[in-house]
């Protein structure tokens, strides 16, 4: 077994050697120059949405955020409470 694979593996002459072998076809350039338009075409559609973008992602007026977001900080308080206040209902001194 071993002694038809060295056979196959030594015998490096290529079998393929006419006058075409190795030559590209006008096949693979058609292809490179629609991978081209194409890549073209994505360029375009992306530089256009490029500029829908804005400069800056940061509300004018973060007023409303900011009143929305009062008060929902829980790092570090008890889940039973809401801003340092006990849950209604549940004494301070009762596991919960």
């Amino acid at each position: 077994m071993s002694h038809l694979l060295l056979t196959v593996i030594a015998d490096g002459a290529p079998h393929n050697n006419g006058p075409d072998f190795g030559k590209a076809s006008p096949l693979g350039l058609l292809v490179v120059v629609l991978l081209l338009i194409a890549t073209l075409f994505l360029l375009r559609s992306m530089n256009r949405q490029l500029k829908k973008v804005p400069e800056s992602f940061d509300p004018q007026h973060p007023e409303p955020d900011q009143a929305a977001d009062e008060g929902t900080d829980t790092v570090g308080q008890n889940p039973g409470q809401t801003n340092g206040q006990p849950a209604p209902g549940k004494p301070d001194d009762e596991p919960g």
